[in-house]
């Protein structure tokens, strides 16, 4: 059993929150474009007033399945966001790190 989660203090960039210049509500509706794009990312739950998405991810057989949490802040009107990413998983080879970083990269490359 794993979890990780995006942190300011995170080694690398693709393990920070994203944080960009635009609207938490255009960013948001990024989020949901590219989990659509993502195979095997499979959308369980939104919130669109609390600006997150709860995905489950299967990591294969030793992996298990990630629970991760998405989830878009900022403040109203000003265009600023920040997206955190987190992933906890039930299988033995925890592979929590590797799926907040992909999401990160992925996300950055489109909002940027």
């Amino acid at each position: 059993m794993g979890r990780f989660e995006t942190s300011p203090d995170g080694k690398s960039k693709w393990l920070q929150p994203v944080a960009v210049p635009s609207s938490k509500d255009g960013v948001f509706g990024t989020v949901r474009e590219l989990l659509d794009d993502l195979p095997g990312w499979d959308v369980q739950s939104v919130d669109e007033e609390g600006l997150s998405v709860t995905v489950s991810k299967r990591n294969g057989f030793l992996g298990g399945t990630s629970k991760i949490v998405i989830t878009v802040s900022g403040p109203d009107g000003i265009p600023s966001s920040q997206t955190n990413v987190s992933s906890e998983s039930d299988g033995l080879l925890s592979r929590d790190k590797s799926n907040v970083a992909k999401f990160c990269q992925k996300l950055w490359m489109r909002v940027t």
